[in-house]
């Protein structure tokens, strides 16, 4: 792992309820490319079932043994381990706070929020799972910004699959302009057997903070889920005193 001065491993994945492009329900598989990615801060998409008794699917046992991650609490009244199928996983840091957020829209969608202590610093982290439809983005998107403007004491990284493949006017994700500023066109991560849209995002305010965005894409990730991870290294400022 790198020192601290180099800031925090960051990274987001949609684990497509642990269904591979071969189409086997493969959560150990799933865990062996998290372990791969070595992140500090692990956001995760699609962790439950969607229906029924939405159980959870990952190994979590597995994951904290093999990549030093385990999740944050999560209060649910079913037998899922996700918000919305949302979780954050963290390697090392003090949590001080974590609401569970209830996106607008047309269809069941969530995101968490966690203000966290971490070696390198403080931040605020945001996972969030967006619609499939334009119009739910956009609301989904200005619900977001209002939980990333609460945190002026602390930088803000918000990431998970924006369900965005647009560039230019028609794009929902020029509603995070006003917080993040202007989105560049991110790193493509679906399909994960041959990526061309950046369905999946990591952003930080300020944006200074946010290292060089890039997919996992490994031969074992490119087969466990239909999206690759994406992972950035974040640069956070630790206290004074």
């Amino acid at each position: 792992m790198k020192a601290a001065a180099d800031g925090a491993l960051f990274a987001s994945y949609n684990v497509h309820k642990c269904v591979g492009v071969d189409r086997r329900f493969d959560p150990e598989r799933i865990g062996a490319v998290i372990a791969e990615i070595g992140a500090d801060v692990l956001a995760v998409q699609e962790a439950d079932r969607r229906f029924g008794d939405r159980a959870g699917l990952l190994d979590l046992a597995a994951i904290e043994r093999d990549a030093g991650l385990v999740p944050l609490p999560v209060e649910t009244d079913h037998a899922g381990n996700g918000w919305h199928g949302n979780m954050i996983f963290v390697r090392e840091g003090l949590l001080r706070d974590l609401r569970q957020v209830t996106l607008p829209g047309l269809e069941p969608r969530g995101a968490l929020v966690a203000d966290l202590d971490l070696a390198a610093g403080p931040v605020r982290v945001v996972g969030a799972h967006l619609g499939l439809l334009r119009q739910s983005r956009r609301i989904q998107i200005d619900r977001l910004l209002l939980h990333a403007a609460e945190a002026a004491e602390r930088p803000t990284v918000l990431m998970g699959d924006f369900n965005e493949w647009r560039h230019g006017r028609r794009s929902a994700l020029h509603g995070f302009s006003p917080g993040f500023g202007p989105l560049g066109l991110g790193a493509p991560s679906f399909p994960s057997y041959f990526p061309v849209l950046a369905l999946d995002r990591i952003i930080a305010r300020p944006g200074q903070i946010l290292g060089h965005v890039a997919a996992h894409d490994s031969p074992l990730a490119r087969k466990a889920s239909d999206h690759l991870p994406i992972k950035a290294r974040v640069r956070l400022a630790k206290p004074k005193g």
